[in-house]
């Protein structure tokens, strides 16, 4: 769970979200048929395909965080024809493009070394990649100065990728989302949302990531999120308002499965979604302001309380229309102090009576709201 914010100051910071549904292990709820087949990719070609983007590295927030050293170690290791650990792809049905599930340091090592830069710390600084630590004949060498005999080993070299498909159910692809998991769960763990952002990629995770800088919505949060933790929550709010009274648990296979769904819906369902979503948050933002969707006022925002308020209001204004900012203040306020509403956005958030419960009382809350 993150940490709540020590004091109010900080809420001009980094988006800071409490969600007891982290605790939820994402377990596959039944056994998975994956196909997969090996493909051996030359050095210069996968170098090639990466720069023309027909195999993509998932865009999330995670940077480059190899050593120099260690990055040299790994293009010293294919000039020497030592075997290297493969990488593991997945496709895009929609473009047949590949996706990098298990190895982008390796991949964006090589493109570096090729490219003749390597990003360092902090972001944004880059220096010239001459290999360091390295046999005495390799050492301050770049890609460029190479000579020939070595670059075409290099060229030649190659990397097997395993490249998997889900083969049932052939009604989604959600195991994807799991092998992505536990390949990356060592060292910085990759949160349930840069996943979704990596292997479910498509209109719906572009308008959220659009949606996220919207400026009512920063205001109340402060700074985007680094986890993409904010924009999970505009998932929560969508999944939750077109398919909450469908909902069980687990929450993160809950909007697993809505993202899969709704990967690339149409426009006119997205727009709706979208202008509904910022209508309801700026509702919120003239209403009751920084202190939306908090328990107590400086504490981080509780994700309980912002899909059930949220969804609620965004019912009232597609049924009846936008209230009164008086009127959703005393709705919600009334709300907070609610004891059994408490319990639900408090206890066992992401159990399927909890979920249920508070969508019912917040939306009949603003619903007969006058």
């Amino acid at each position: 769970m993150v940490s709540q914010l020590e004091d109010a100051d900080n809420l001009r910071g980094e988006s800071q979200i409490e969600d007891d549904a982290e605790k939820d292990e994402s377990v596959p709820p039944l056994r998975y048929d994956i196909s997969s087949y090996g493909a051996d990719f030359d050095v210069e070609g996968l170098v090639r395909r990466l720069n023309r983007e027909d195999i993509l590295i998932p865009g999330w927030q995670r940077n480059y965080v190899w050593t120099h050293r260690l990055a040299s170690g790994f293009v010293e290791s294919l000039l020497l024809g030592l075997p290297v650990p493969g990488v593991f792809l997945g496709r895009y049905e929609d473009s047949g493009k590949l996706f990098v599930i298990d190895g982008q340091q390796r991949l964006r090592t090589l493109q570096y070394f090729y490219k003749g830069i390597r990003p360092d710390l902090p972001i944004g600084n880059t220096s010239e990649f001459r290999l360091l630590g390295v046999q005495a004949r390799f050492e301050g060498v770049t890609y460029q100065s190479l000579d020939d005999k070595d670059r075409r080993i290099l060229d030649d070299s190659l990397i097997h990728a395993t490249v998997v498909r889900q083969e049932y159910p052939s009604e989604n692809d959600t195991s994807i989302y799991h092998i992505f998991q536990r390949l990356n769960n060592g060292g910085r763990s990759v949160t349930p949302q840069e996943i979704r952002r990596a292997v479910f990629h498509g209109r719906l995770i572009d308008r959220i990531e659009s949606l996220n800088s919207y400026a009512d919505w920063r205001e109340m949060l402060g700074n985007p999120n680094r986890r993409l933790k904010d924009q999970e929550m505009i998932l929560r709010f969508m999944a939750m308002l077109h398919e909450g009274d469908n909902y069980k648990s687990s929450m993160s296979r809950f909007l697993n499965e809505f993202t899969l769904t709704n990967r690339n819906p149409d426009k006119a369902w997205l727009d709706d979604t979208s202008e509904l979503f910022k209508a309801t948050i700026s509702s919120f933002a003239r209403s009751v302001g920084q202190d939306s969707f908090r328990l107590n006022k400086g504490r981080a925002i509780n994700a309980a309380v912002f899909d059930s308020m949220s969804v609620g209001l965004a019912r009232r204004i597609m049924d009846i229309g936008e209230p009164l900012p008086e009127v959703v203040r005393r709705t919600y306020v009334t709300l907070i102090e609610d004891k059994d509403y408490l319990q639900y956005v408090t206890q066992s958030t992401s159990l399927s009576l909890s979920v249920e419960k508070r969508l019912n009382l917040a939306s009949a809350a603003f619903k007969n709201a006058e």
